[in-house]
C-alpha cells in the first residue's frame, strides 16, 4: 500500500527543480554552468529594506503571529501603492490580502475557487504553476492560446463554446512570463469584458509589473471600469525589489474572492513574519528609485543579449519589461532538444518553450539574471557553437 496521494503521484516534477538537479550534476563534473533558466534576480535587495527588517526584527512584539490576512501596515502600503501608481482605490481590510509570495497565493486561490471538475483557462504558453495548481485542486486546465502574431494577447475566439461555458476561472499574466509580452489597458478591458459576458473570475498575475523599460508603464487590470466585480490581481516584491527569498506578495480586488482565500489560508498558515511584512511596506511606500536602478541594469543586459542573438541568427522580440527574452529556436530542432544542446555543448541552461505549454514549442526562455560579464561569456560560447552551420544540418 502506498501512502502517497494519487494527485502527487500524477504530478509532473517542478520544471525548475529538474534544471537545478542537472546543473548540480554538471558542476560536480567540473563544468562551469551559466544558469539562464530560472527567473531569480541576482541583484541584492535595497539597503533601506534590509535596515527596516533589522529594525523591526529587534522588536519583541514583532515575533508573535501576524494576523491571518497580513498586518495593517503592509495592507495599507499596498493600498497606497495602488492609489499612487494606478489611481485605483483599495480598501485595505477587504480588498487586500498578504501572501507568502504570489506562487503560494496562486495555488491557494485555485483551491478557494475551484471544485473538482471545474474548468480553468490558463495561458499557453504560461507559467507552469497555473496548470499544476489546477491539477492539485482536481480541476481541468484548458489552454487559453497566445501567439506571436497577436502579440501574445489571448485569442478568445479559439476557445470552444463548451470550454467557455464551463470555465469558472481564467488566468492572464502581464508583463508575461515566459513571453515577456506587455499590453496596454485595452487588453485588460477586453479580458474584463470576456469575463463579464461569460461569468468567469479573472486573475491577473502581475509579478513583473514594475520591471519595465524606457517609458513603458504596465497597467493594472483593476484600472478597467468595474474590474473588481470580476477580477483579482497578484503582486510580488520578488522581482521589483529583489526580495525573492523573502516570500512576500499580495492579492487585491474582488472582496468575495479575497474573503474566500483569506478563510482558506487561515486554516493553512499564519501569514508572513511581521518584520518582513513591515520591510515590504517600506518598499511599497518608497520613491522607487531602487526599482528604476534595477530596471536600468536589466535593460542593459537585455540590449546586450538581444543584440548578440540577432547577430547569431536567433530571433527574439525586444521586450518592454520582465527579466526574460523569448527567443525562437533555429529551424529543424525542437525546443527541448535545443536546450539540451546548449547545456551539454556550451554549459548554458535555458528553459525550453514546451515547458510552458504546447504553444511554447519553437522557443526558449532566456533569463537575464546574471551579470553582464557572465552574459559576455554566454555570447562567447554561443558564437563558438556556430549555430548557423548547425542549422544547415537540421533543415
Amino acid at each position: 500500500m502506498s501512502f502517497v496521494s494519487d494527485k502527487v503521484k500524477n504530478m509532473p516534477p517542478y520544471l525548475f527543480s529538474e534544471f537545478q538537479r542537472k546543473k548540480k550534476q554538471l558542476e560536480a563534473e567540473g563544468v562551469d554552468v551559466i544558469d539562464l533558466g530560472i527567473g531569480a534576480p541576482d541583484l541584492p535587495a535595497p539597503e533601506f529594506i534590509y535596515n527596516k527588517l533589522v529594525e523591526e526584527a529587534k522588536k519583541p512584539e514583532n515575533h508573535r503571529y501576524s494576523t491571518y490576512s497580513g498586518c495593517a501596515e503592509f495592507k495599507e502600503a499596498v493600498s497606497y501603492f495602488y492609489k499612487k501608481h494606478y489611481e485605483v482605490d483599495l480598501d485595505p481590510d477587504t480588498e487586500v490580502l498578504a501572501l507568502i509570495g504570489s506562487k503560494e497565493g496562486i495555488a491557494n486561490l485555485i483551491q478557494a475557487v475551484v471544485n473538482p471538475g471545474d474548468t480553468v483557462l490558463v495561458p499557453d504558453p504560461g507559467y507552469p504553476v497555473y496548470r499544476t495548481a489546477v491539477h492539485i485542486a482536481g480541476g481541468e486546465s484548458v489552454s487559453l492560446p497566445l501567439d506571436r502574431d497577436n502579440g501574445f494577447v489571448p485569442l478568445y475566439g479559439k476557445l470552444s463554446e463548451r470550454d467557455v461555458q464551463q470555465a469558472k476561472l481564467m488566468f492572464i499574466n502581464y508583463p508575461s512570463n515566459p513571453t515577456a509580452a506587455t499590453v496596454n489597458l485595452t487588453a485588460f478591458l477586453e479580458a474584463i469584458t470576456f469575463a463579464k459576458e461569460n461569468n468567469i473570475m479573472l486573475a491577473n498575475d502581475a509579478a513583473y509589473d514594475l520591471v519595465t523599460f524606457d517609458k513603458y508603464k504596465a497597467p493594472s487590470v483593476l484600472q478597467a471600469p468595474n474590474a473588481k466585480e470580476y477580477a483579482v490581481e497578484f503582486g510580488s516584491l520578488s522581482k521589483s525589489f529583489n526580495m525573492t527569498g523573502w516570500r512576500m506578495g499580495y492579492i487585491v480586488g474582488n472582496k468575495e474572492i479575497i474573503k474566500a482565500l483569506a478563510t482558506l489560508k487561515s486554516n493553512i498558515d499564519t501569514s508572513q513574519f511581521l518584520p518582513i511584512q513591515k520591510a515590504a511596506a517600506a518598499a511599497l511606500r518608497s520613491d522607487f528609485s531602487t526599482v528604476a536602478a534595477n530596471n536600468a541594469i536589466y535593460k542593459e543586459r537585455m540590449e546586450k543579449m538581444h543584440g548578440a542573438l540577432k547577430e547569431i541568427g536567433i530571433y527574439a522580440e525586444k521586450p518592454k519589461g520582465t527579466i526574460f527574452l523569448w527567443a525562437k529556436v533555429p529551424e529543424g530542432i525542437r525546443s527541448a532538444e535545443f536546450a539540451a544542446l546548449l547545456l551539454n555543448d556550451a554549459g548554458i541552461i535555458v528553459t525550453p518553450g514546451i515547458a510552458f505549454g504546447a504553444n511554447g514549442e519553437g522557443y526558449i526562455r532566456i533569463s537575464l539574471s546574471v551579470t553582464t560579464e557572465r552574459l559576455d561569456e554566454v555570447i562567447h560560447r554561443l558564437k563558438k557553437l556556430n549555430l548557423k552551420e548547425m542549422t544547415k544540418s537540421w533543415t
